[in-house]
C-alpha cells in the first residue's frame, strides 16, 4: 500500500513519543509568506532538506536553484541536512551538483554520514539494509549486505535504505530479531519521502517496528542539528531550518533552537491543507511559505 499524507501522518503521531521533545515554548502561530525570498534577510544561516525543498524524488526544484544562488549571493551560510542514506556522500553530492547546486562537501550532511561515525569503533559484522547492488565501502567497520545467512549470523542491523524492502523481509528481521536481539542502527528515520508520484514507505516506517530498540541517526534527533550548526559555525536564533515535515523538519529545527519554514507547496503536504495537522499535533513552524 503506497501511503499518503494523512496515513503518513498517523504513523508519525504513532511515534511521536520517541521523537524529541523541546524544552521551549511553540510559537503561537505562524506567519504565511510565499517563499524564502520573504526571510532571507532575517537569518544568517539556512539549513535546508533536500526532499521536497530541493527536489521530489530525482527531480530537482527550479525555484530551488534560484533561492539557493540568492542566498550565496546575500552571503547567508547553506548546509544541506538530510535523511537520505542509500548512497555514499560523494554519490549524493554528484547528484547536487548535476542538478546545478554548487554545494562544496563541508556543506552537505546527510544522516548515512551520522551513522557510520556511530559506527565507528563498534566491530564486529553489520548487515546492511539498503538498495540492491549499494556499496558500503565508505562505512567503518564490516558492513556488508544483508542475506538470510545474516540473519541469524550479523552482530548489528545498520538500516539505510528501504527501496527494496517487503512485509516478507520485514517478518524475517523482526522473528530473527526476537530469537536473537542484536542492535539497529536506522540512518534514516523518515517514515515516508515524496516522489514524483506520492510517497515511499523510508527505513523510519520499518525500523519503529521492530521487537528491540533502535538507535536513530538523522532529523528530527538532535545529534543531526548539532553537527549542522557546529559545520556552520553560527548560534542556532540566527538559523532556520526549512522542510517540508513536521515530525522531522520542524520539530527537530525547533528543538535545536533555529526558527523553522515549513514547505507546503510541494513535498510532503502538496495538495493539503497543513493547519489540522498543526493544530493537532502542536508543532507551530515560524513561518508557513507555499514554495522553496
Amino acid at each position: 500500500m503506497r501511503p499518503d499524507a494523512r496515513w503518513a501522518f498517523a504513523r508519525y503521531r504513532a511515534i511521536a513519543h520517541r521523537l524529541p521533545q523541546p524544552a521551549r515554548p511553540w510559537p503561537k502561530h505562524s506567519y504565511r509568506i510565499l517563499d524564502l525570498d520573504y526571510v532571507l534577510k532575517r537569518y544568517d544561516g539556512f539549513i535546508l532538506d533536500a526532499f521536497g525543498v530541493l527536489n521530489i524524488g530525482e527531480g530537482v526544484l527550479e525555484q530551488a536553484l534560484k533561492r539557493v544562488a540568492t542566498m550565496r549571493a546575500l552571503g547567508k551560510k547553506v548546509m544541506v541536512l538530510t535523511n537520505g542514506a542509500s548512497a555514499p556522500r560523494a554519490e549524493a553530492l554528484a547528484k547536487y551538483r548535476g542538478w546545478g547546486f554548487d554545494f562544496a562537501d563541508t556543506e552537505v550532511i546527510a544522516s548515512r554520514d551520522l551513522a557510520a561515525a556511530a559506527l565507528a569503533g563498534r566491530g564486529g559484522l553489520w548487515a546492511g539494509i539498503a538498495p540492491e547492488g549499494a556499496g558500503f565501502a565508505d562505512l567503518p567497520g564490516d558492513v556488508r549486505a544483508l542475506d538470510n545467512d545474516l540473519l541469524g549470523r550479523a552482530d548489528g542491523f545498520l538500516f539505510l535504505g528501504s527501496q527494496d524492502w517487503t512485509d516478507a523481509k520485514q517478518a524475517a528481521l523482526v522473528a530473527a530479531l526476537k530469537a536473537r536481539p542484536r542492535p539497529v542502527i536506522c540512518a534514516n528515520p523518515d517514515i515516508v519521502a515524496p516522489r514524483e508520484d506520492g510517497f515511499t514507505w523510508e527505513p523510519g516506517h520499518w525500523a519503529h517496528q521492530l521487537p528491540v530498540p533502535v538507535e536513530y541517526h538523522g532529523k528530527p534527533f538532535a545529534g543531526a542539528f548539532d553537527a549542522a550548526l557546529a559545520a556552520m559555525g553560527l548560534p542556532p536564533e540566527q538559523v532556520a531550518m526549512v522542510g517540508d515535515t513536521l515530525h522531522t523538519d520542524i520539530l527537530g529545527g525547533h528543538a535545536a533552537g533555529c526558527a523553522t519554514v515549513l514547505i507546503t507547496g510541494h513535498g510532503f503536504f502538496k495538495g493539503v491543507d497543513p493547519d489540522s495537522f498543526i493544530e493537532a499535533t502542536g508543532i507551530v513552524p515560524t513561518f508557513i511559505a507555499d514554495e522553496t
